[in-house]
């Protein structure tokens, strides 16, 4: 039955190798259990809360994804998009995150309607490739930065506006450690590089606070008061609901809201899917990617769960690469990651004890250089296109705002691209686009 239904002998597999592959993914995605719960919080978001949400949006995303799609794929809320929920949204643009929950579901609603009409290719060939690149690139730099701020390595200074903390606290000095085990690992290609690293660095912060060296507002890990807990947290959940009023009130700022939050799921999850889809072996002669369609429907889905349950846009990970090295090829791989996440909603005390900022600092900056990598891919002997890149990054960083970073690089690309005779080649969407984040920018909506 099993191998009807998931095609196993057709994709050269088998049960057991997908089952190593799902919980391969799973030990390589479930840093985000950590990370998450961190990143939402500041919003003013339950912190046990968030984590239930976290796991079981990413359990029933995943699921989603191995029954529709048939992909090996693991989803979870997406980071960059969880910066982007918590910095730009809510907390730079002073909505409540109930508003930010409720924006989050109408973008993956669009989203599905968008995949579903086949509008998809549409758009892609309208956004300028570079700025996609640039957009990726600049959220893997406003990660590693909001790791290191939140480890201590990266303070405010009156007189330099940002320096560097005391590597001597011992916080900060863990959160160096960590980073330094994580890339390690990484680039020794460890399966699982960056969770292990995590595990790691959080035993030697718990080490770190036996022996004395945190403080009483420390942000060094601890051992549980209890390892397993059944009393679940569900008060994130539903939260949407009570914030569409509020995210009605200005329209053009939801627009902003809702671009924002599109634009980075949509590039995210497809230049997540295809690769992968590609290192299965689905893509075909023509260039088409069997099933890519339904991954994702799978994926709009996911992201509709995530914000019924109180979580950010959930979407693709590529750490499910990792699985497919394994062999794993079927949706079996992904349901298995999805049962590991669900079962993880009763470890909360063990993952919020032990994995704190000083600890999944690694996970930020790991992640963000990854991201920084697609960089490479950029035309840099076109000025024009260097200028919209370096803008779209810099600003993106020093806004503390990724909707503020994608805002400057469309409206630099247009200045130069109008500047040097390229008018007329510009897509009719990026006109509407420069109008838009003009607006924005000039009176603050």
């Amino acid at each position: 039955m099993l191998n009807k239904l998931f095609k196993l002998d057709e994709n050269k597999t088998d049960f057991k190798t997908e089952i190593l592959a799902g919980i391969t993914t799973f030990l390589a995605m479930s840093y985000i259990l950590g990370v998450n719960p961190g990143m939402l919080s500041a919003t003013g978001m339950s912190l046990s809360g968030v984590f239930i949400a976290t796991a079981i949006a990413s359990g029933i995303a995943c699921i989603l994804m191995g029954l529709l799609s048939n992909y090996p794929v693991g989803l979870a809320p997406g980071m960059g998009l969880n910066a982007l929920f918590t910095y730009t949204i809510v907390l730079g643009m002073g909505l409540s995150w109930q508003a930010a929950l409720a924006a989050v579901l109408l973008s993956s609603i669009l989203f599905l309607i968008i995949t579903l009409v086949g509008l998809r290719e549409a758009i892609l060939n309208a956004i300028p490739k570079d700025l996609k690149l640039a957009i990726g690139a600049g959220i893997g730099f406003f990660l590693a930065f909001l790791g290191l701020a939140n480890a201590g390595i990266v303070v405010s200074d009156p007189a330099t506006i940002v320096s560097l903390g005391s590597v001597s606290a011992a916080p900060v000095l863990l959160a160096l450690i960590g980073i330094a085990i994580t890339l390690i690992l990484y680039v020794r290609k460890v399966p699982a590089a960056v969770f292990i690293g995590l595990l790691i660095t959080a035993i030697l912060g718990v080490i770190m606070t036996f022996a004395g060296l945190g403080g009483p507002e420390s942000t060094l890990p601890s051992l549980p008061a209890q390892w397993i807990s059944f009393d679940l947290d569900f008060s994130v959940v539903g939260g949407f609901m009570s914030g569409f009023g509020e995210l009605f009130k200005n329209i053009p700022t939801l627009i902003i809201i809702l671009f924002s939050l599109l634009f980075v799921t949509f590039f995210d999850t497809t230049g997540t899917l295809i690769p992968l889809a590609k290192e299965c072996g689905f893509e075909k002669e023509d260039g088409t990617t069997e099933g890519i369609n339904r991954a994702f429907i799978s994926d709009a889905l996911g992201g509709i769960v995530g914000a019924i349950m109180g979580s950010s846009t959930v979407t693709a990970y590529v750490e499910s690469a990792t699985g497919i090295g394994l062999g794993g090829r079927t949706g079996i791989t992904a349901i298995v990651t999805g049962i590991l996440f669900l079962l993880s909603v009763f470890l909360a005390p063990t993952v919020l004890a032990l994995f704190t900022s000083s600890v999944t600092t690694a996970a930020l900056v790991t992640v963000g250089i990854l991201m920084f990598v697609q960089i490479k891919d950029i035309e840099w002997d076109n000025l024009a296109i260097v200028a919209a890149v370096f803008m779209t990054i810099i600003m993106m960083v020093l806004s503390y705002s990724i909707s503020l970073g994608i805002a400057f690089g469309f409206i630099t690309y247009t200045i130069v691209a109008v500047a040097t005779g390229k008018a007329k080649e510009l897509n009719p969407l990026v006109w509407v686009l420069f109008i838009v984040f003009i607006l924005y920018l000039v009176f603050g909506l």
